[in-house]
């Protein structure tokens, strides 16, 4: 766990905490340490959009599970 007072610590970590990958680590990590901060939230804003994709996408894949689970428990009940 980064120190309070470690800034590239914390960056660090919460880069990893949200999931990326180490190339996108290496690459944001670079940006902060050259003060790159336009280009540091770019990459997070794409990062951040990359996620939000897959949660769309996963929970279509949920509604499709809870409707076959419905469908099946509803046609169970007619039995």
């Amino acid at each position: 766990m980064a120190e309070a007072n470690d800034k590239y610590g914390i960056i660090y970590q919460n880069l990893v905490d949200a999931g990326c990958n180490q190339k996108t680590i290496q690459c944001c990590m670079k940006l902060a340490q050259e003060n790159n901060v336009e280009a540091l939230l770019s990459q997070l804003c794409m990062y951040r959009k990359h996620l939000m994709e897959q949660t769309h996408i996963y929970q279509d894949n949920i509604d499709c599970l809870d409707y076959l689970i419905y469908s099946l428990k509803k046609s169970n009940e007619n039995r």
